[in-house]
């Protein structure tokens, strides 16, 4: 018997299968393009795949994310501040602060001993200080997303990117790279600009170590050093950080199921 959770983000669908003790027996990540259903079908099927597993031995399905409500086969559907809360806690057991930089949007999340939300404060109304926001600087630089990490890691020289909202900080980068700033230093700069904004939010929730990072933005080793340096401590890093709500998800699915 196994027990799912399906997270659909922005960006991507992600899902956790959970055996009976527990332990993830399959997981995936897949593009959510234009349809969630059908991103959150195709992550399904390659996690039962990996699992060897078949869709009639999943007793409960829940879904989290913001395309939460739209899979009709989910037996539930939880919210992804609780499912990131539970899923952090439950990979690092002494977490009392999550922070998720997720395509869209990011939330600081304060939790109990449990995993449970005490409070949270999230951004969602803008597309600053996100995956999206990271895509864009991206482009504008001509480098690959995945490159921009270790980039910032070779600057000698920070620049300062002083524009919070997306179009603005876009000209704003062009305007350094006209001026002879080096790539590396942008880069850098992007970087700490994400870090303040996220410094900023946490500020109002409050910081508690553990704090846990999740969220796609948790692969960039940039935006982690100057989120570390201004909170100053060290992050717990999951080695999968998008799928920690798909987790969290497949958690609750479990307690579901267990208790049936």
């Amino acid at each position: 018997m196994l027990f799912a959770g399906i997270d659909v983000g922005s960006l991507s669908a992600k899902v956790v299968l959970l055996d009976e003790k527990k332990k993830v027996a399959g997981q995936a990540i897949t593009l959510t393009g234009a349809s969630s259903i059908k991103a959150a079908e195709r992550s399904f099927a390659e996690a039962l795949q990996q699992a060897s597993s078949r869709r009639e031995e999943v007793a409960v399905v829940v879904s989290t994310g913001y395309g939460r409500d739209r899979i009709p086969f989910a037996d539930k559907r939880v919210t992804e501040i609780s499912c990131h809360a539970k899923g952090a806690a439950a990979l690092f057991p002494g977490t009392r602060t999550v922070i998720d930089i997720g395509g869209q949007d990011s939330k600081v999340i304060r939790v109990d001993a449990g995993g449970r939300v005490q409070s949270f404060q999230m951004n969602d109304k803008c597309a600053a200080g996100t995956g999206r926001f990271l895509e864009v600087m991206a482009r504008a630089l001509e480098v690959e997303l995945e490159e921009m990490g270790a980039l910032s890691r070779q600057s000698q020289k920070r620049v300062t990117v002083s524009s919070v909202c997306t179009v603005f900080a876009e000209s704003e980068v062009v305007s350094l790279v006209a001026s002879g700033a080096h790539r590396e230093d942008i880069i850098r700069g992007i970087h700490a600009a994400i870090a303040d904004r996220t410094r900023s939010l946490a500020g109002r929730v409050g910081i508690e170590p553990e704090v846990t990072m999740t969220g796609g933005v948790a692969k960039n080793a940039g935006v982690v050093a100057e989120l570390s340096e201004r909170l100053g401590l060290s992050l717990n890093l999951p080695e999968e950080p998008q799928t920690a709500g798909a987790l969290g998800a497949a958690l609750f699915a479990w307690e579901q199921g267990i208790t049936k």
